[in-house]
């Protein structure tokens, strides 16, 4: 049976207009603004690097190529020039939400940390609405498993009907301790069970990366932080497992850098930007691992919303663009 008979296939979506977030950088600790764009079909989701010392205004792509540091966060650019940090929950929101072309201008380093989440975004983009562009939706297609290890920590890709995630974390910690999670990844699983997990830590680890100039940005206002065997945060958590939710969240954020969605599984052990993103690399360097497919696109729906989007696919399509 085709799951996918029946369903609406909306095609490319971009934002119906501009909406503007203001915070500060999570490590910097400095005040940053963001405007997410409308973006025409096929461009993707690209950062404009602006207030860029002694340099013109600067566009990098959020794509795999752009990647320039993994350790704390994911950075794209040249960590020395113009460059964009922590851009993993905005891109889980666009790729959670199925934006598929936008353009976010940034005037700092450093994509604002918000409450921790990628909440903030969801709500930023919700309110001003996506629009379909009419132009079919391309996808990265499984074919093969590709699997990348690094000590005990492991991630693959592995073939699978739609988009889904199962990752697992294992902390000698009993706050945290062993977690999993498997879930597909749709607007509303990624609305109601991912966008609202924050960013979590240790107050000793904390504590160290003040001291080595880092975190500067970090609080009980934008991360969940353990200290003496329990969560320091008055309020909890807003989740039983919320820790391996963020993992989750980050991961959806640093898959989304293929530039393209995905059909497929991604399963992941113990761990993080560095591992995710040797797993992306890895994929797209097995050209014989993946194709691209193309959906069909039908009439948009009378009433916009985010509902459900399953693609139709049609034959691989593969086009002239580098992946």
């Amino acid at each position: 049976m085709d799951f996918m008979a029946g369903t609406k296939k909306r095609g490319q979506r971009t934002l119906k207009g501009r909406t503007t977030l203001s915070g500060i950088g999570v490590h910097s600790g400095l005040p940053v603004s963001i405007t997410l764009s409308p973006a025409e079909p096929n461009s993707g989701i690209s950062f404009l690097r602006t207030n860029v010392p002694g340099s013109p205004d600067v566009e990098i792509p959020a794509h795999a190529d752009s990647v320039g540091a993994t350790e704390l966060c994911t950075v794209l650019g040249d960590p020395k020039g113009a460059s964009v940090a922590t851009v993993e929950h905005l891109l889980a929101a666009f790729a959670g939400l199925s934006v598929d072309n936008a353009i976010v201008e940034i005037d700092g380093p450093e994509v604002p940390v918000m409450d921790g989440s990628a909440r903030p975004f969801v709500d930023a983009i919700e309110k001003v609405g996506t629009v379909a562009q009419g132009a079919p939706r391309r996808f990265i297609r499984i074919a093969k498993p590709v699997r990348v290890e690094s000590g005990a920590a492991f991630a693959e890709f592995r073939p699978f009907a739609r988009f889904r995630v199962e990752i697992s974390i294992d902390y000698d910690c009993t706050v945290i301790g062993r977690q999993s999670l498997a879930i597909d990844v749709t607007p509303k699983n990624f609305r109601d069970q991912i966008a609202r997990a924050r960013t979590y830590g240790y107050m000793r680890e904390v504590e160290k990366l003040w001291a080595a100039g880092f975190a500067l940005g970090s609080s009980l206002e934008n991360s969940v932080v353990i200290g003496d065997g329990a969560v320091v945060n008055p309020e909890g958590l807003r989740f039983p497992d919320e820790f391996v939710r963020h993992k989750v969240l980050d991961t959806i954020g640093d898959l989304a850098l293929t530039g393209t969605p995905i059909l497929g599984l991604y399963r992941s052990h113990k761990g993080g930007h560095k591992l995710n993103a040797a797993a992306v690399s890895a994929l797209l360097s097995r050209r014989d691992a993946w194709s691209l497919v193309s959906e069909t696109v039908e009439r948009e729906p009378r009433q916009e919303g985010h509902g459900e989007l399953v693609p139709g696919l049609v034959a691989p399509v593969f086009a002239p663009e580098v992946l």
